[in-house]
């Protein structure tokens, strides 16, 4: 027999693959898809709360704050009561001012180490760009969206609010990035660095004149001393 007309040869069968590899496989392409899914989870913007806010309510909530200011400076103690129309008006008038390029940032001191710089306060204009609040009974959600590296995303947080040693506390109930919940150990966690961290702890300082702030039947209440 010539060697043109010799049989080819058969291929070696290929071994199957064992149920280690596939379990790699399996696991390997799993952990991409889930955080494919994160991804998309924390990128896809929640809508905001139905909250109603008029130029008229946020006047009614300064004249509130006017005049229990001017009554505590008397040494003449009160509360200040703002309903949900009120307090969404005037967060929502006083971030329009802090956004707009006339508009009046937080009052800084003219020189020293605490002086912000001008990054410093364009980041506090731009990165918050729209806050809602919602109060039932003695809880409150905050609804905030900011922007990451010109991407809008969006931040729920549910939980109780009030004071302690004179600055702001906030404990969680429930909380999610975008449409991404997130795990209760992991909120507790974060919100109880993000209290106690130095940078923002001064932040949270409360006005001396305020000796308490809570959410109290769907209002915001703020007791001055």
């Amino acid at each position: 027999m010539t060697a043109a007309n010799a049989p080819e040869p058969t291929p070696a069968p290929s071994k199957p693959l064992s149920a280690w590899v596939w379990a790699f496989r399996c696991l390997r392409w799993s952990t991409y898809l889930a955080a494919l899914i994160t991804l998309i989870l924390i990128l896809h913007k929640t809508p905001p709360p139905a909250v109603q806010s008029s130029p008229q309510a946020a006047a009614r909530a300064e004249e509130k704050l006017e005049q229990v200011q001017q009554s505590a400076s008397q040494g003449q103690p009160g509360a200040v009561h703002l309903d949900e129309t009120e307090l969404n008006s005037i967060l929502a008038s006083r971030l329009a001012q802090a956004q707009s390029p006339g508009g009046s940032a937080p009052s800084a001191p003219a020189s020293g180490d605490d002086a912000p710089s001008a990054n410093e306060i364009e980041q506090m204009r731009s990165n918050v760009k729209d806050v809602k609040v919602q109060m039932e009974g003695d809880r409150v959600r905050a609804y905030v969206v900011f922007d990451v590296h010109g991407k809008d995303m969006t931040l729920e947080l549910v939980g109780h609010l009030g004071t302690s040693g004179g600055y702001l506390k906030f404990e969680p109930i429930s909380g999610q990035i975008g449409s991404l919940p997130i795990p209760q150990s992991s909120l507790e966690t974060a919100v109880q660095r993000m209290m106690e961290s130095p940078e923002n702890r001064e932040k949270l300082k409360l006005p001396p004149d305020i000796a308490d702030l809570h959410i109290e039947n769907g209002e915001l209440v703020a007791t001055y001393q």
